[in-house]
């Protein structure tokens, strides 16, 4: 019986993909690296969505509610000053937080525009 083996000179491609798998049944190569990146991507998508999104969707209302800002209207400062705009310029406006009291503030500096409605009497 022994006489009827031969001996192989080059192993059959099955037995080699066989031996280059790894041993553990991971992953190897591409794959290995995409399912070690992708729940990072993942993640990051999802910081990006629930914290830096917000962020600049605010900021952005908060510019455009600035460059609004018109003489009359009633707003706050970032230090919690409370008055009304008398003059609006392109970098500043007068605030008078009190009769005959004027101070010039940066427009940035502005952190609410208040309703200038009367409240309704319910």
């Amino acid at each position: 019986m022994e006489s009827l083996r031969r001996p192989m000179s080059s192993p059959p491609l099955l037995m080699t993909m066989i031996q280059a798998a790894p041993a553990d049944g991971q992953p190897s190569g591409l794959a290995a690296l995409m399912f070690q990146t992708v729940p990072f991507l993942f993640i990051g998508l999802i910081i990006y969505w629930f914290m830096f999104r917000p962020q600049q969707v605010q900021m952005k209302a908060h510019r455009e509610t600035i460059a609004a800002v018109k003489k009359g209207d009633e707003v706050v400062t970032a230090g919690g000053i409370r008055g009304r705009v008398t003059k609006v310029s392109d970098e500043d406006a007068e605030v008078e937080i009190a009769s005959g009291v004027k101070v010039r503030v940066i427009k940035s500096t502005i952190a609410q525009v208040l309703p200038t409605g009367k409240p309704a009497n319910d």
